[in-house]
Order: structure tokens, then C-alpha cells, then sequence
């Protein structure tokens, strides 16, 4: 196996790590139940899922399906190559969900991702609310951090590279910790996901510096859609239960399509799984979501150059065709 992937893997195995020990616990030692284990990362992206899961749409289909939270997508990640869990909500960093694909090829099948720009708002940069910056080329020579795990941290450098900021290494912190940390002036911008951005301006704490960033500086393109999260299944899921992978596809398609029709609604869902408090949920705008047989040949695209772009910077150590990663239903 290539050094890179070693490395890569040897990453996401300490990350790991951390999770909770009952995460940790291999399949067999759960089989008996018949669970279908989803690994989620506590953002509002994953609204989809937690709405499947309190309006009951899993049990309607049949199925017992159990969330489990995780600090980070590489922990997510990790535990699908090492079989512990069945897949991943939305807001699973779609480039982790990559370089585990390389770690083990064949390894999942792409359900549902939640693409976003500057219209359907979830990447951003933040500053101090009483910070002088207007614009990114004003962050040079300023503390920068980001979210946790590769993905969050080569963005981050490809954006300030396309701003004239080089040389330039993000502190990795926890989403939870960006508006006190900017607030307290340890760092002076960060890139982060919402609802970071609404929670520091409801606390006046925080102002958003630009949204959509990714689109704009790593797609180059302002409206294309970043496929920056998405849902997935095993295939060893798929082989063993294809029905019940069947019920839970389309279960989980009725969750896309709650939070599409009631947003207002759906927004309460958040409060249980995530951080996010009733004032935030009511304020924080919500990331688009396509199932993986409403792709259309344009986001296929967009999404296959966002991969490229790790291949191009050697995180990836092989091209991930997007579209092979599709569910086929």
C-alpha cells in the first residue's frame, strides 16, 4: 500500500481513537439487534437525518436504526473502514468519505449530499465583530484557524492561496470553539460551517467576513454547488440487507424532503442533535439537499472537481470517480 495512504490511514485510526467507547465496539458484538448504526457529526446538515429519525419514517419502514455522534467526519470515516458503523449522515465531510474510499476501495455508496454556495449558505469566514478585515486578502499575517480534519484544513489554504496568502498553516480547532476563540482574539478569522456564523452574530460577538466561499475560490465558480457533506451507506451493508438499504434510502429521502417542505418546522430537530439552542435553530440558513438519483450531470461535475482538487494537492493518492460512488437503488 502506497506511504501517503499508510499515513492517511494511520490518522484516522488515532482519531478514532476518541470516539466513545460504545462506538468502538465491533459489529458482531451488536448483529444480534439488527442495527443499522449511522455515524453523524452534530451540524445542522444533518437535519435530513435527524428528522428521518424523530418522525419516526426508519420505524415506519421497519428498520432500527441508531445514531451514533462523533467529534469529527475523519472519526466517521474510520469507524466505516473498520466496519463499526453501516454510514454516514449529511455533513460528513465529503473528502473524508474520499480518502476512506482509498483506504478501502469499494467501501460506500453516496445517498444523499448537501450541497451549498452563496445562496444556500453553510462554508464561510468569520472575523471579530469589531475586526478592520473586509475582505480575505486583508488576512495575511493574521492567526487563521478552521473546523477539524484534512478537508477543512486544505480548503482553508487553497482559499488564502487564491487571496495571495501563502505559507500559510490553519489551527485546527473544534467548530464549537470559533466565536469564543475569535471573540477572546486568539485568532483573528477562522473558516468555518453554520450555524457558527449566525450564532456570532446573534451574540454580537462574530461577523461573517463572505459566505460561499468554497464555491467561489476552490470551484471557481460563485453558483456551483459545493458537495461539501454527504450521506452513505457500506456496500457490505448493501450486499447483506439490500432491502433494508432499500427502506432506508427511501426513508431517508423523506427526511430531505420534510426539511425542503417545512424548514421552519424541521429546524426544532436540531435542538437534540446538535448544540444549537431554539434561537439559533429558528435563525440558521439550511444547506440544499439531493438524493443520489436527483444528481444532475452539473453537479456531478462540480462535485468530481471538488475530489480532484485533493488528487491535484496529493491528499488523494488515487482520482475517486463520484459518479461509481453513486447508489444505484
Amino acid at each position: 500500500m502506497p506511504q501517503k495512504v499508510n499515513a492517511r490511514r494511520r490518522q484516522l485510526l488515532t482519531a478514532t481513537a476518541m470516539c466513545s467507547i460504545g462506538s468502538l465496539l465491533p459489529l458482531s458484538a451488536r448483529a444480534a439487534d439488527d442495527k443499522i448504526l449511522i455515524g453523524y457529526w452534530p451540524i445542522a446538515a444533518g437535519l435530513p437525518f435527524y428528522l428521518a429519525l424523530e418522525n419516526g419514517f426508519f420505524k415506519e419502514a421497519g428498520l432500527n436504526v441508531e445514531a451514533v455522534r462523533f467529534a469529527s467526519p475523519s472519526q466517521i470515516a474510520e469507524a466505516m473502514v473498520a466496519g463499526r458503523i453501516h454510514g454516514s449522515a449529511n455533513g460528513t465531510a465529503s473528502a473524508a468519505l474520499g480518502l476512506a474510499e482509498i483506504v478501502s476501495p469499494g467501501l460506500l455508496k453516496i445517498v444523499c449530499s448537501n450541497p451549498s454556495n452563496y445562496k444556500h449558505v453553510l462554508d464561510e469566514f468569520l472575523v471579530p465583530i469589531d475586526s478592520t478585515v473586509k475582505s480575505l486578502k486583508d488576512l495575511k499575517g493574521k492567526k487563521i484557524a478552521c473546523g477539524p480534519g484534512i478537508q477543512n484544513v486544505v480548503l482553508t489554504k487553497i482559499m488564502l492561496e487564491k487571496n495571495g496568502i501563502t505559507d500559510v498553516t490553519p489551527i485546527e480547532l473544534p467548530v464549537g470553539q470559533h466565536v469564543p476563540a475569535l471573540a477572546a482574539g486568539q485568532i483573528d478569522a477562522v473558516y468555518t460551517l453554520e450555524p457558527t456564523g449566525t450564532v456570532g452574530t446573534i451574540k454580537k460577538l462574530t461577523r461573517v467576513l463572505e459566505t460561499g466561499v468554497i464555491s467561489k475560490y476552490v470551484l471557481d465558480d460563485p453558483e456551483a454547488p459545493w458537495f461539501g457533506g454527504t450521506a452513505s451507506v457500506t456496500t457490505t451493508l448493501i450486499k447483506e440487507r439490500p432491502e433494508a438499504v432499500r427502506k432506508y434510502v427511501a426513508a431517508y429521502a423523506k427526511g430531505v424532503d420534510y426539511v425542503q417542505k417545512n424548514p421552519d418546522q424541521a429546524r426544532q430537530a436540531m435542538e437534540k442533535y446538535t448544540s444549537i439552542d431554539k434561537e439559533i435553530a429558528q435563525a440558521v440558513p439550511l444547506a440544499n439537499f439531493v438524493m443520489y438519483n436527483q444528481f444532475t450531470d452539473y453537479d456531478i461535475a462540480a462535485f468530481q472537481k471538488f475530489f480532484d482538487v485533493f488528487t491535484d494537492k496529493k491528499i488523494f493518492t488515487q482520482k475517486v470517480d463520484v459518479k461509481s460512488l453513486m447508489y444505484a437503488g
